[in-house]
């Protein structure tokens, strides 16, 4: 696979990050561009899961509150802005959260 391939792939689900982070491995030279998207998406994953489980425990304890969860949309939005900047080849952060992850996840390296 292509850097733009793995690039987008890294967005795609947990299991789609796991394929381009074992397949990022072996590519020779290391791309810059992977390493940067698989860092984005695997920051995107850990707020989306954290998001849906604190919303998920808000919305169960205050049912009034069900008109949180459209916050999903807005995390569904920053994901397609990840797999936009991944099919340009940009290494642009996810606008709101992005700069969050640039030096995080030192095991991408």
């Amino acid at each position: 696979m292509n850097n733009k391939t793995l690039s987008i792939l890294s967005y795609v689900t947990i299991i789609g990050w796991i394929i381009a982070f074992v397949q990022s491995k072996d590519l020779t030279p290391k791309s810059d561009l992977v390493r940067y998207h698989l860092k984005q998406g695997f920051g995107i994953f850990l707020v989306s899961l954290l998001v849906n489980v604190a919303l998920s425990i808000v919305v169960m304890v205050v049912p009034a509150l069900y008109f949180l969860s459209y916050i999903g949309y807005v995390i569904f939005i920053l994901w397609i802005f990840g797999i936009i900047n991944a099919a340009n080849e940009q290494k642009k952060p996810i606008p709101v959260i992005g700069k969050m992850f640039e030096d995080k996840f030192d095991f991408i390296n």
